[in-house]
């Protein structure tokens, strides 16, 4: 049983001041394999003064001094790539081969990426050709608390911390109680890389507790938060008793719309292999498969075929398959949805509640196809957050765009054409903050983030750090001596 029960505060692993440990479990097999302790409103006081202090040096680093840090912690990374997946592995599930190429990378992806994005951010500028006496400034916000989720603990941790420390802000990290060792494997790392006593800080503890108390704290002056929508509506509301910025990367319940003239099968297959990824714990996962009716069929056979060719299997062994669900409450979440699919009069066409054939214990879920979903239906406008597909058919462009809209989240939206045109025209009117057209990836410091209840902010590239700073406007530059 590993023992991590310490804080990294003010550039050392610190005791927390008032014990509480909690047990961390392992969703393959149910059992405890770590400790930790949860934090208190001290600890967030103690960790928020260290921030505070070094922001007053930290603030003033170049941008070359910066690039330097980073660089380190870019090298540090990569020497703890296995540790890291071992760590996301055990704590959340993820089987060894997404942990180590997806999950674990994704982390060295950003930080090079930050890296790119600050050597070539302009921190000053002229205000325009008509006003060339007024200088813009681009300054660190401040003392950043950081909240993350342990669906992508690394993804989510290092698009938080590296533009903060980047843009010259110390931070504050509250990683997921219930996934924490990846994030005590980073701090570790943060420590290797060397940077200033104070520039991060990391406390363990729950939302109700530590996250409250960060976002009420006067001496934060930003709280960045990825989690749930509920979660992030707490956080703000907490925030706004100081005025400070919130940045919030939330829910979705993204349309992944199929056109008739689409390679069906392979737009079919890639779009439940999408959502199942990380066994269906991606906020932007396609969730909603909206097909055109002339080839619904089809598709809905494609689908069902896909989905009973999922392989589900332990974490620890290497393979393609999907793992468990991150914890019990998970678990019965999306074994409640099936339930209230099927009672809602979806079609059940592959997987059903229940543990998939072969497992009697660990979070596993059964690979879930619904056909005959109709928009306003649980499954169509709750975030399952679990493996399970709802499709549903459409006749026309407008209807599919309406459908596509029609949902309090606004994260992401995919679109299978083979016309451009079409392609092109749909993708402007989707509300969302990301779409993806014909299974194209995103690029290196692409914005991340969403419209409506999927968030506020962007992060990654240029916008990550410019969420992190603010803009002063200095009138007569060029004035004087």
């Amino acid at each position: 049983m590993l023992r991590k029960t310490d804080f990294f505060i003010d550039g050392r692993w610190t005791a927390p001041i008032t014990p509480k440990e909690l047990e961390v479990i392992n969703p393959a097999d149910e059992q405890p394999f770590a400790v930790i302790s949860l934090g208190s409103a001290a600890d967030v006081d103690k960790a928020v003064a260290a921030a505070r202090k070094a922001f007053e040096s930290w603030s003033r680093t170049s941008r070359e001094e910066r690039v330097e840090y980073l660089e380190k912690l870019l090298a540090a990374y990569k020497r703890r790539l296995p540790d890291m997946s071992q760590a996301i592995s055990s704590e959340m599930g993820a089987p060894i081969k997404l942990a180590t190429e997806s999950q674990a990378s994704v982390g060295a992806y950003h930080i090079k990426n930050f890296i790119h994005a600050l050597k070539n951010f302009e921190f000053e500028h002229q205000l325009s050709e008509i006003a060339p006496n007024d200088r813009i400034v681009h300054e660190p916000i401040g003392v950043c608390g950081l909240i993350t989720p342990w669906n992508w603990p690394m993804n989510q941790v290092t698009l938080k911390v590296v533009p903060a420390i980047a843009a010259g802000c110390t931070v504050v990290l509250k990683p997921s109680e219930i996934a924490p060792m990846s994030s005590i494997v980073f701090a570790e790392i943060m420590e290797e890389a060397g940077f200033p006593a104070g520039v991060f800080n990391m406390v363990n503890g729950d939302g109700p507790t530590v996250g409250e108390a960060m976002s009420r704290h006067p001496g934060i002056d930003m709280m960045s938060f990825t989690g749930s929508t509920r979660a992030g509506i707490a956080v703000t509301r907490a925030a706004a008793e100081t005025v400070k910025r919130v940045t919030l990367e939330l829910g979705g319940k993204s349309p992944n719309i199929v056109f008739a003239d689409t390679d069906v099968s392979a737009a079919v297959k890639r779009g439940v292999a999408h959502c199942f990824e990380n066994t269906g714990q991606s906020c932007n996962a396609p969730t909603r498969m909206l097909v055109e009716r002339s080839i619904y069929d089809q598709a809905v056979e494609v689908a069902r075929e896909a989905a009973e060719q999922t392989a589900v299997g332990n974490p620890a062994e290497d393979g393609d398959h999907i793992g468990p669900v991150i914890s019990a409450a998970q678990f019965d979440k999306i074994q409640g949805l099936i339930e209230v699919g099927i009672k809602e009069g979806a079609r059940l066409v592959a997987g059903g509640t229940g543990r998939p054939e072969g497992f009697n214990r660990g979070y596993f879920v059964r690979p879930t196809i619904f056909a005959d979903v109709s928009n306003d239906m649980r499954i169509a406008q709750e975030e399952v957050f679990g493996p399970v597909l709802a499709m549903i058919p459409f006749d026309s462009e407008e209807e599919a765009i309406a459908i596509a809209n029609d949902t309090p989240y606004g994260l992401s939206g995919y679109i299978q054409t083979d016309s451009q045109e079409r392609a092109h025209r749909v993708a402007r009117r989707l509300r969302s903050g990301m779409v993806q057209l014909n299974g194209a990836s995103r690029g290196p410091g692409s914005p991340f983030g969403g419209y409506k209840q999927s968030g506020l902010g962007r992060e990654g590239g240029k916008w990550g750090l410019e969420d992190f700073l603010e803009v002063k406007a200095i009138a007569g530059w060029n004035t004087g001596a």
